[in-house]
């Protein structure tokens, strides 16, 4: 197993969030801490067998029947539950809008087939939920709703309405995700967060480490993990290729991750929080270490299966990073005018800049922009770490006064910006012991969670049309 700690709080979700549920901080915890099983190590076995667990299967096998009995349709009935085939549409729809390049016909299957998975473990879920008498009432639903709303559309429920309907989607589908998210929190809360202790040494011992570690980096890194046997390994590489693929044309990391990571880290975009690489399988950690925020690297074949890499972000253990200064900013902004050829817009950015310089510091900003007919826009609460990487590097190598070189394009015009003041960040003092005690129960408890679903799914009757 690898051993992480998850940051307690999950921030800036974007649309995407909607199917990862932009619930509360709390349950945000509950779904998804946890990283992937380690592939078993394969037992001595006969020549002619190969043992995986308890299962003795021959070297050279014949099929008796059809070669593939396993296709399914888009619709099944579970344990008397009946998932149809706008469940499935619906659900996908909603997962397609959040791709900005086309998807094609072969990963559109692919992708519905995992949305008949993940609704036959929502629908285990939600059935637990009512075995142990726990019940998610309407009002629960509606109030989840209508947050996903505010935090996704800073609007109100009916846009959201619309959003869906527009997409081919509907409220009562990711109604439905968020009854099965609700239920299986409760189950967990009853049966088995009660019975998951970390003892007062061992949060003692990580603290210890931390502080023991402190100036080393830390990597925060999104992962998509893909099973795989020895008989399946080339196929798995070609889907996770595939994934890589549509991810680097504009498809999002979180919403792959959810619908195809089968790490327990799925149920939060994939999100390991904040890790060292030392933490990681060599191999993984190999591949992370050259990477830049933002970057991705994968399919990387693991122990077990193959993993996708985002890394999301990266600072040094108890340390102040940078990033995290609050920058006051005056923004010049000019306008090209209409026809201007590029030539005439470089000519122009260079006259500018250079006037710029001029003003002295951003009280002269206003005068120097009114020569050219240039918008001033001022904001002193900017963090550093929410700027585009390459102005985080230039705005954080300024003196007070001073003003990044122009950038933007010829249909948008030229920028300047001019740092006007900082507010440096305080070193870190780490988690509290009270908050690491939560995150290393909160990392049992969904471990424990995983193989609680696996036992559902082996014991389900499970009927496909």
């Amino acid at each position: 197993m690898k051993k992480q700690l998850r940051s307690r709080i999950f921030t800036g979700l974007p649309l995407l969030a909607l199917l990862g549920l932009a619930l509360t901080g709390a349950q945000a915890q509950q779904a998804g801490a946890g990283a992937q099983d380690a592939g078993q190590a394969q037992e001595a076995a006969p020549a002619e067998e190969t043992v995986q667990g308890a299962l003795a299967i021959p070297a050279n096998i014949t099929m008796f029947g059809h070669a593939s009995p396993n296709v399914r349709r888009p619709t099944a009935i579970v344990n008397g539950d009946i998932i149809t085939g706008t469940d499935v549409e619906q659900r996908l729809a909603l997962i397609l809008s959040t791709n900005t390049s086309k998807v094609s016909p072969e990963e559109t299957e692919r992708l519905r087939l995992q949305v008949l998975r993940n609704l036959i473990d929502e629908t285990l879920q939600i059935q637990e939920a009512k075995t142990a008498e726990i019940d998610i009432t309407d009002e629960d639903v509606n109030d989840a709703y209508a947050r996903v709303a505010q935090q996704n559309f800073h609007q109100d429920v009916a846009a959201l309405d619309t959003f869906l309907a527009k997409v081919g989607s509907s409220p009562t589908s990711l109604k439905r995700q968020i009854r099965g998210e609700l239920a299986w929190q409760r189950v967990l809360r009853r049966n088995v967060q009660p019975f998951v202790n970390v003892s007062q040494g061992e949060v003692t011992d990580v603290l210890d480490q931390l502080k023991a570690s402190k100036g080393t980096e830390e990597y925060r890194i999104g992962e998509i993990y893909l099973s795989a046997t020895p008989d399946t390994k080339a196929t798995v590489a070609e889907n996770a290729k595939r994934i890589v693929e549509q991810i680097h044309q504009g498809g999002s990391f979180v919403a792959y991750a959810r619908q195809y990571s089968e790490a327990s880290t799925a149920a939060v975009g994939g999100d390991l929080g904040w890790i060292r690489l030392a933490q990681l399988p060599p191999e993984l950690a190999t591949a992370a270490a050259g990477l830049s925020p933002g970057q991705l690297v994968g399919p990387v074949e693991t122990r077990g299966g193959f993993s996708i890499l985002l890394l999301i972000d990266k600072h040094q253990v108890l340390t102040a990073d940078p990033r995290d200064a609050v920058l006051a900013l005056k923004q010049v902004s000019l306008i090209f005018p209409a026809g201007a050829t590029p030539a005439d817009a470089t000519k122009q950015a260079e006259t500018f800049a250079a006037a710029m310089k001029t003003a002295h510091g951003c009280g002269g900003v206003d005068a120097v922009a009114a020569k050219f007919g240039a918008q001033v826009v001022a904001n002193d609460q900017v963090k550093a770490r929410d700027l585009p990487p390459s102005l985080q590097s230039s705005l954080l190598g300024l003196s007070v006064g001073e003003a990044t070189p122009p950038f933007g394009s010829l249909k948008e015009g030229v920028r300047v910006l001019m740092l006007c003041g900082r507010d440096d960040p305080k070193a870190s003092t780490g988690p509290t012991f009270d908050e690491l005690m939560t995150q290393m129960q909160d990392d049992r408890v969904n471990k424990r969670a995983q193989m609680y679903l696996r036992d559902l799914r082996r014991d389900a009757i499970i009927d496909y049309n």
